[in-house]
């Protein structure tokens, strides 16, 4: 392909003297000091939602999904990939391994003595099919393991089917009735089957918030049982001695490559380097335009009009942006978790921000913005991510604006960033959240249902969108770019390397809600 001069041409002194004139020194600045007007309108509403429609194309032609290894998730990253390096990036398509995972037909759990209750399938009140479970038809007693009933009042107190003794006296071929806390699904998973169980029901642990059953991973392929997750009531009837249930899950699970699009400027410090992310896989469910065609429109976009504003003299770029497109995230922030894990430490340190967008047009949207500073919610990012927190907030405060934090839950890939100390933030609209009463008087739209009532599922497409919503965010992640291709974070690089260091001692797990202990 032709490869566009624009990025790799140096700027001409005059033109970086008279921006330099024009930085604006007053920290009250929404744009930090630096004016990003430029870049801020040229990023428009319509250019976005053309790139959603092409997705939307590609999906269409795909069995209506972009899943990470499906021909509309090719055509997605050479779809960006051509872009890109029409507009004069170095892009790099980094291949990687990963183990796929699907539910062929619906999972069924049921009681079948002493009296018949059918459970549904994918319903806070019923079960879900766990990830990597393996697949089985069985009716067999089911046999509590190590219960906590009822529930302590703490969270993650049951220790049941944690430990291999527990299951010291298990009836083999039975069903393994484990509750959740304390360790890991996976692990409780394993025990259950190296003790001769024929199927595993994981329910949740009972207090507050612990209820309903949840979507839940066991972290790593190799089950040969089948193993879903309830809620707590469910578990509780199945607990009470003398059951017998059916336990049925049909899967498939196999190994799969999928690829990242890394997409570098030409010029900008490469000590200095900002990494503005997006995953760019759905799930098999449908199209994921919203989750998260959204956002990668977004940043495509972004990029094309730095690109563009660079050639034309009318912006300049000091630090090294690298925009990446991640796959695999809709099955364990897999993309972005290979990627880091194969930096090597020179690269690591050339990092010195990750941003992430990771669903920014919700149609019942909140704008949020996570929690750099821990203020709200914890835990708090990696030093430096209070300052991304703040120059969101900032933005949203100049354009008279409401924002509101949310947590660095791991549920995006942040979370690979954070866990090797690399400071981060971002922006998100909501996904299968209910809207509060004094959200939809701030924000406007409905109470009580979800902010995406179509996250994850096959509606999530063209349509499932909030013009206003996108264009605002739109607008806060422009000017970020903009600020950030500028100025740096107002942390030392000592006092930041430090943070990395100790964050990296720590073993900290970001993606726990996804292996949800």
């Amino acid at each position: 392909m032709l490869v566009s001069p624009l990025l790799r041409r140096p700027l001409p002194l005059a033109f970086l003297g008279a921006a330099a004139s024009a930085v604006v020194a007053s920290p009250a600045f929404a744009n930090a000091g630096y004016d990003t007007t430029a870049l801020v309108e040229a990023v428009t509403l319509e250019a976005v939602r053309a790139h959603q429609q092409e997705f939307q194309a590609f999906a269409d032609a795909s069995g209506g999904n972009r899943e990470t290894s499906s021909d509309g998730y090719i055509d997605s990253v050479l779809y960006i990939s051509r872009l890109m390096t029409d507009a004069g990036y170095d892009v790099d398509l980094q291949i990687f391994p990963y183990i796929y995972f699907e539910n062929l037909s619906p999972a069924a759990l049921a009681q079948t003595s002493p009296e018949s209750v059918e459970y549904t399938v994918d319903d806070p009140e019923g079960f879900v099919s766990s990830t990597y479970s393996g697949s089985g038809d069985v009716t067999a007693v089911v046999t509590p393991v190590d219960l906590v009933l009822p529930p302590a009042a703490a969270a993650n107190t049951s220790t049941s089917g944690c430990e291999a003794e527990d299951f010291a006296d298990f009836p083999e071929g039975d069903i393994a009735l484990v509750q959740r806390g304390n360790c890991a699904f996976g692990l409780k998973a394993r025990n259950a089957q190296e003790a001769g169980a024929a199927g595993v029901i994981i329910f949740n642990e009972g207090q507050e918030g612990r209820l309903e059953a949840i979507g839940a991973t066991l972290g790593e392929p190799g089950f040969t049982i089948p193993v879903v997750f309830a809620s707590f009531a469910i578990g509780e009837a199945l607990a009470a001695g003398g059951v017998q249930a059916r336990l049925v899950v049909d899967s498939v699970t196999e190994s799969r490559i999928s690829a990242n699009v890394i997409a570098d400027s030409r010029v900008g410090r490469a000590d200095r380097t900002r990494v503005i992310g997006a995953h760019l896989d759905s799930v098999p469910e449908g199209p994921g335009i919203n989750d998260n065609g959204s956002g990668s429109a977004g940043i495509l976009e972004v990029a094309l009009q730095v690109a563009a504003l660079v050639e034309a003299e009318e912006m300049r770029v000091d630090n090294r942006l690298r925009f990446a497109w991640w796959g695999a995230e809709e099955v364990g922030l897999l993309g972005s978790e290979y990627y880091v894990d194969n930096l090597t430490e020179e690269e690591l340190a050339e990092i010195e921000l990750n941003l992430n967008f990771d669903m920014i047009g919700s149609p019942n949207y909140v704008r949020f913005i996570y929690d750099g500073d821990g203020s709200a919610t914890e835990p708090a990012g990696p030093e430096g991510s209070a300052f991304i927190e703040w120059l969101f907030r900032d933005w949203f405060d100049s354009q008279g604006l409401a924002s509101k934090p949310t947590q660095f839950s791991g549920r995006s890939d942040y979370g690979p960033f954070i866990e090797v100390g690399i400071p981060a933030g971002g922006l998100f609209t909501g996904a299968e959240g209910i809207k509060t009463e004094e959200e939809a008087e701030i924000y406007g739209g409905e109470a009580g249902i979800a902010y995406d009532p179509c996250y994850h599922e096959a509606c999530d497409t063209f349509e499932n969108n909030s013009d206003q919503g996108l264009s605002e965010m739109l607008d806060a992640v422009a000017n970020a770019v903009g600020v950030f291709a500028r100025g740096s974070l107002p942390v030392s690089r000592e006092k930041r390397d430090g943070a990395r260091q100790a964050s990296a001692e720590v073993e900290t797990d970001y993606r726990g809600n996804l292996l949800a202990r």
